[in-house]
């Protein structure tokens, strides 16, 4: 567990598949609370930013606690001894699935989420591509036996939606559950309508 001296930290990685939106509102939330989020951004998710968002870079880091460079393979979270909760990827792209499925980790944000499995922490993909190809399919099952958690940003329309706002925070909502961080965006589940509660 975290404690003074090592506070509850989260990396969050932003990669060029589409839904850029995911990585942007996953740091708004944490903003407030007491998790320290530390941002990889890769260069191509600093393109899908600007034609999915009309957002900066900038304005995205902004929102971040810690900012890294993609290339700084120095940076803190390169290396197991530095201590965290672990990290989400949203969205993930195919190309930076496959870097952390093989091993193969050019850049900080796959290099961070290798760092990530082999410290046996929690890692969150939320992976962004259909239709899937056999090759995907054999990345994606063998980034899960190394012990990710792929979790493509599936609507659930169980909540009745009113916006896609509402349809980003419940998604984000449940990926933070994995973490044990409760915001309050998510609609629990409490059964269909009109039954009764089990005695």
């Amino acid at each position: 567990m975290p404690n003074a001296a090592t506070p509850a930290r989260l990396i969050i990685g932003i990669s060029g598949a589409s839904g850029a939106i995911y990585g942007v509102r996953l740091l708004e939330l944490l903003r407030p609370t007491s998790v320290e989020t530390h941002l990889i951004l890769s260069q191509t998710a600093r393109l899908t930013l600007a034609h999915e968002t009309g957002l900066k870079p900038a304005a995205v880091e902004a929102l971040a606690d810690v900012v890294h460079g993609h290339a700084d393979l120095g940076a803190a979270c390169s290396s197991g001894s530095f201590r965290t909760l672990g990290m989400v990827v949203a969205p993930c792209s195919i190309k930076t699935m496959s870097e952390i499925a093989t091993g193969v980790t050019p850049n900080l944000l796959s290099r961070s989420a290798d760092v990530v499995l082999k410290e046996r922490r929690r890692l969150v993909l939320m992976l962004r591509e259909t239709p899937l190809h056999l090759g995907h399919i054999r990345s994606m099952a063998a980034v899960t036996e190394a012990g990710a958690i792929l979790y493509p940003p599936v609507p659930a329309f169980y909540a009745r939606p009113a916006s896609i706002a509402e349809m980003v925070d419940h998604t984000l909502g449940r990926v933070l559950d994995l973490f044990d961080i409760d915001l309050g965006t998510v609609q629990r589940w409490g059964g269909m309508p009109g039954r009764k509660a089990p005695v």
